[in-house]
């Protein structure tokens, strides 16, 4: 019988989750998994994840907007995903219940490498992204977080829940980090969207942009890479978390060269 996995979007035509996991798949020999997209807005959301289970699913990732929905749904949690408050893998037991994992905290860890201890970092958002990125970030020793989003209330709320500081505007660091769906889709004004300058870009050491998309990189790593800035992109990050999560779901050591390889090379 066929062992599935997929991603739960909305949008998620653009991710390259699937061809990321079906080339590890195939590297192992694994020829009775398959990895599928699964478009699901949010008000089907809890029905369409509680029936996968019955269809054959062994686990699911979880991408916007659905990483808190995926940890209230869930019927356990790891202590990762419950301190961070979203979940971005959801895994199926025969029984039907759902447990709930957060690989894009330890992901973004080791997307970026290196030391976080003292440093100080801003985090761009509000979302489960960025729930994730404020928790690792203090996980790793960053010595202080920031927190930006356009909503008042949503960066106070958040800074309160997650024990960082809210900032009315972007301000300077040691490292930036985008947990927005700014350039998601390339626009104009990418960065007034963020309330950045190329100059202010110019300041942090690191930027890190969650998002990614075919063809061209965001005109937020663009301008930091013009800066001089180290940049890790979404692709790495991706990679990562789902190197991660194919641990979790199959008990393999994922090829994680070949999912970097196949996440770039897939439009």
């Amino acid at each position: 019988m066929m062992r599935r996995l997929g991603v739960l979007g909305w949008p998620v035509a653009h991710s390259r989750s699937p061809a990321m996991h079906n080339a590890a798949l195939a590297e192992l020999g694994m020829g009775d998994w398959h990895y599928q997209r699964l478009p699901v807005p949010p008000e089907l959301f809890a029905e369409t994840t509680r029936a996968l289970s019955g269809s054959g699913f062994v686990g699911a990732n979880a991408t916007i907007p659905h990483k808190q929905a995926a940890l209230a749904l869930a019927d356990s949690a790891s202590a990762a995903a419950t301190a961070i408050g979203a979940a971005n893998t959801l895994s199926f037991a025969p029984d039907g219940t759902i447990a709930a994992e957060n690989t894009d905290a330890p992901g973004l860890l080791a997307a970026i490498g290196g030391s976080l201890q003292g440093a100080r970092a801003l985090v761009l958002g509000a979302g489960g992204g960025a729930r994730a990125a404020i928790w690792a970030l203090r996980e790793g020793g960053a010595g202080e977080v920031l927190v930006w989003n356009r909503t008042r209330e949503r960066r106070e709320s958040l800074a309160r829940e997650l024990d960082c500081r809210a900032v009315d505007a972007p301000a300077a660091a040691e490292m930036l980090i985008n947990c927005t769906s700014v350039g998601l889709q390339a626009s104009e004004g990418e960065l007034r969207q963020l309330d950045l300058t190329p100059a202010l870009v110019g300041e942090y050491a690191t930027v890190v942009d969650l998002v990614y998309r075919d063809g061209s990189e965001t005109e937020l790593l663009r301008t930091a890479r013009e800066h001089g800035a180290r940049t890790v992109d979404g692709l790495a990050i991706l990679a990562a978390q789902g190197a991660l999560s194919f641990e979790l779901w199959t008990g393999r050591t994922a090829p994680l060269q070949v999912m970097q390889d196949a996440a770039r090379a897939a439009h």
